[in-house]
């Protein structure tokens, strides 16, 4: 995937935009509509299939309990909702994580809600998909640090797991395994999705969903420039983009050692270059970028009118378009947390 957004992107928003982007703020409710549901569309239900597999309730049970395991860390403390918390918008809320050992990882962590519509995973996109995504964080040092030989021998120490891989994967012949793990914390994840914001009831029709101010910051988005980056139905995650287009944030914000996808492609054009996020319930996964260092909607705003579209957002502006990104916030998962199996004199220790 480019850094830079395609050619089709490009005609797409070119065609929403009509010949003057600039009168866009005098189009109707309809017209406003219109482009909208072109450039974002509505967040629909989970998806039920992955990859041309069907999601089984099976496989998403398992995933869950999995996900709220802490035995899949080396400290029996960590566990996927530590980072992701279904309770705080699938997020932790911290400028970045905290792992094994009390270490501080390097980057923010991304809502896993809607996570299922992304192209890739990770700040990064050095992931394919969320069950790669999966077992990065299981095995790396400064998070769970933990082997995919320890998280099978801990599974197998616990009958009511291997009850339930072998429920999961009736076809396997060993299947507790590790790549089935990462699976079925997939299936639970493509779950995690937050229909029904104000703004797709107002996609949908209902006109009183959104208000002036919200609609103002809506024409904004889309006339700054914002949707370039930010567009699909999670309003971001399809491709990436250099962080400082027109002018590169100070190292607080934009840390140099941190070079971003060129860590993955080894592709100079790659430096600084970062998935643009998701938008979707940004309001809750404070603080913002991938070093969590901008804890302000307004101002996060602001600094990408700068650092992206070279346009200085002026108070009320960047008042708008968050206004209209709060609108993004959908019906939030309810995920009860499950009873998980006691250890056994075979399971490993914590260590």
């Amino acid at each position: 995937m480019r850094t830079t957004w395609t050619l089709g992107l490009a005609a797409a928003v070119a065609l929403a935009l009509g010949a003057g982007g600039a009168a866009l703020a005098q189009r109707d409710d309809d017209g406003l509509r219109a482009i909208a549901t072109a450039l974002f569309g509505a967040v629909g239900d989970a998806p039920s299939q992955i990859r041309g597999v069907a999601v089984s309730a099976e496989r998403v049970e398992l995933g869950r309990m999995l996900f709220f395991e802490p035995r899949l860390s080396r400290s029996h403390i960590i566990s996927c909702n530590t980072c992701h918390n279904i309770g705080t918008g699938g997020a932790d809320n911290v400028p970045v994580s905290i792992g094994h050992g009390w270490q501080r990882g390097p980057r923010n962590s991304p809502t896993v809600f809607n996570a299922v519509f992304n192209a890739a995973q990770f700040w990064d996109g050095r992931a394919a998909d969320l069950a790669e995504q999966a077992k990065g964080p299981v095995q790396a040092s400064v998070e769970m640090n933990s082997t995919p030989e320890r998280v099978v021998e801990t599974l197998l120490s616990l009958p009511r797991y291997v009850e339930l891989f072998a429920a999961a994967f009736p076809g396997d012949t060993a299947p507790v395994s590790f790549d089935n793990m990462a699976l079925a914390l997939e299936a639970f994840e493509t779950t995690l999705v937050t229909p029904h914001a104000r703004f797709d009831r107002w996609l949908e029709g209902d006109d009183g969903a959104l208000d002036a101010t919200e609609r103002r910051g809506l024409r904004l988005f889309v006339d700054s420039g914002c949707a370039a980056c930010h567009n699909g139905a999670n309003f971001g995650g399809q491709a990436y983009f250099p962080f400082g287009v027109i002018a590169r944030p100070g190292s607080e914000i934009l840390p140099e050692a941190d070079k971003g996808r060129f860590a993955v492609t080894q592709t100079a054009s790659d430096e600084y270059v970062f998935r643009a996020a998701p938008l979707r319930n940004v309001e809750l996964t404070a603080p913002y970028f991938h070093s969590g260092q901008v804890w302000d909607l307004e101002q996060a705003v602001a600094i990408m009118g700068n650092s992206q579209l070279g346009r200085e957002l002026d108070a009320t502006e960047a008042a708008a378009i968050a206004a209209f990104l709060r609108t993004l916030t959908g019906r939030q998962p309810d995920v009860g947390y499950p009873l998980l199996p006691p250890s056994t004199a075979t399971t490993p220790r914590p260590e």
